[in-house]
């Protein structure tokens, strides 16, 4: 990966080719651009180049104007903290700057909708899972504003019917949205723990989901202890009643789907199994032998 500043001149590109290793003289890499066409048509940027290309080669490709690229891809249930951590990884943009342009402040900047006190709340959430195509030198607000984009078409837009006969906000559905993401394992399973999700809040019941204890430990833990069940903190649901201030990860099309459109149930609480699947049950004391059971106990 080579850097061309801008306002570098034909002497300064050669300079830099050189010390790359890409050319072998600077001076002929001057004469070789006015006898081609190219003086005065090199471009700022980033370039993939490699010293199996020829001088001539190197200095079309700058003529060009075709920045690097990078493939990224950002699965379902990512945080924003792992989406810049990723980012981070491909020297697109620091992690720390990819956070920079994901805070509260700069939410009302994005192309999503300004209610819900959206602009009071994070991004988490509303960056699409994807893959993408970033250019080196992007602009750091420029992922955020490519991702939540992403979240317009995809959701705002494409399911605008669903949304619009749901009973929760969209701020509320992608909130279950993202709990449904990161408790499914197995796909037919996001229906009924939307199911569960919704029945315990219709009952006024705390949610008591494992996903958001771990947020709000930030950090991801195999076992969670009775002491991380006392977690001093909003997105703590075996604490509060109600959801959670915002969602606690960025969930896929699947688990807001699922969120739209619940299994109609009378399932109140879930366990997983060793296969990742989950067992529904109504009541606790079919809960407690679903566990027993299933922990061998």
């Amino acid at each position: 990966m080579v850097e061309i500043p801008v306002a570098s001149d034909t002497l300064d590109i050669g300079a830099r080719l050189q010390h790359e290793g890409l050319i072998r003289n600077a001076f002929a890499f001057q004469v070789g651009i006015r006898r081609w066409g190219l003086a005065g048509k090199l471009k700022a940027g980033y370039y993939r180049l490699s010293p199996t290309m020829s001088a001539r080669q190197i200095a079309e490709t700058l003529a060009s104007g075709k920045q690097a690229t990078a493939r990224v891809t950002f699965p379902e249930g990512f945080t924003v903290k792992q989406m810049a951590e990723r980012l981070g990884q491909t020297g697109l943009c620091s992690e720390e700057d990819f956070l920079a342009a994901a805070i509260p402040a700069n939410v009302s900047e994005l192309p999503l909708p300004s209610g819900n006190s959206l602009s009071a709340q994070s991004v988490e959430g509303y960056l699409f899972p994807a893959t993408y195509i970033f250019e080196y030198g992007t602009e750091r607000p420029a992922f955020v504003r490519e991702m939540t984009k992403a979240f317009r078409s995809r959701v705002i837009e494409g399911m605008t019917d669903d949304l619009a006969r749901s009973h929760y906000t969209l701020h509320e559905v992608v909130t279950i949205a993202s709990m449904i993401e990161r408790e499914a394992q197995v796909e037919k399973d996001r229906p009924l723990i939307a199911s569960v999700i919704y029945n315990r809040l219709q009952r006024g019941k705390k949610l008591e989901i494992d996903a958001t204890v771990l947020y709000a430990l930030g950090e991801h833990r195999e076992r969670i202890t009775y002491r991380d069940l006392q977690v001093d903190s909003p997105f703590n649901t075996y604490r509060h009643a109600g959801l959670p201030p915002h969602p606690i990860c960025n969930p896929g099309e699947a688990s807001i789907r699922a969120a739209l459109h619940p299994a109609k149930t009378d399932y109140l609480y879930y366990v997983a199994k060793p296969d990742g699947s989950h067992v529904f049950t109504p009541t606790y004391a079919e809960h407690t032998a679903a566990i027993r059971a299933i922990r061998g106990g």
